[in-house]
């Protein structure tokens, strides 16, 4: 299997941009999207950006489409029309297949109920990427080594220490399953982790920790970073804050 090097952007044919162009971690255009049975969409997006890089902090009140947009970027979402661009490769427009091997080389994920596999010990729910990306386990052998020496770093910066690794997910606490989380999302650098309400069961000063740790590991390894929340004291901890009424046309918002 032939694997691009690490951070060159992965293309298709017909999708590249245009010579010159900068590639940006993630861009829509023209997107609309209407959930299954109704007829007015849920978001009208004219254009959004993600430069390389970047830590933007996307806020907006809770069932107003924030995780509809982080899947649509990921491709886990089919916008009804628009394009989804990713790291250069026009997403919306690859087979399921595509979508979830981009996703799985380029994307990290951070989850708002963290979805972690609880049968899973610590250590092996932070490898899961490097299993299904040869590109994320090619990324962090250049790192560390080995995937699971680039896992074990990333634990332990993130304040897990080795006598936890061998522990199933399900008797952590809820911070230590945060940062489990996290260490996923991060393992084998993807250029894009995407963050949705990840720390709202967390107190503040617990919150203020985890985003420390998490814009600092993006910062290693050069990732943009989109985190949605609706807490807007989070805010002035990132480069670019952008609410969602403010790029969603249906709230008479302006494009950014």
């Amino acid at each position: 299997m032939v694997t691009p090097a690490q951070g060159a952007p992965l293309q298709s044919p017909g999708t590249a941009c245009p010579a010159g162009k900068a590639v940006q971690a993630a861009a829509l255009e023209d997107i609309t999207y209407l959930w299954p049975g109704q007829t007015q969409p849920t978001l009208r997006i004219p254009s959004f950006t993600l430069a390389q890089g970047e830590t933007l902090f996307l806020s907006g009140p809770s069932g107003g489409g924030k995780s509809t947009l982080i899947s649509l970027i990921a491709g886990i979402l089919q916008p009804a029309t628009g394009r989804v661009m990713v790291n250069g490769t026009r997403m919306d427009s690859l087979p399921r297949s595509a979508r979830d091997a981009l996703r799985g080389d380029f994307i990290g994920l951070v989850f708002q109920q963290f979805n972690l596999i609880p049968h899973l010990s610590m250590l092996n729910n932070v490898l899961l990427p490097c299993r299904f990306s040869a590109v994320r386990a090619q990324r962090a052998a250049e790192m560390d080594g080995s995937p699971e020496q680039s896992a074990q770093r990333l634990l332990k910066t993130l304040g897990l220490g080795s006598e936890l690794w061998n522990k199933n997910v399900a008797r952590l606490s809820v911070g230590q399953q945060q940062r489990v989380a996290a260490a996923r999302a991060l393992v084998g650098a993807p250029p894009l982790i995407m963050a949705d309400e990840p720390t709202s069961a967390l107190d503040a000063d617990r919150r203020a920790d985890f985003l420390h740790l998490l814009l600092r590991q993006c910062a290693k390894a050069g990732s943009s970073l989109l985190f949605v929340s609706h807490d807007a004291a989070l805010a002035d901890m990132f480069a670019r804050r952008v609410s969602l009424a403010h790029i969603n046309r249906l709230h008479g918002g302006e494009c950014s």
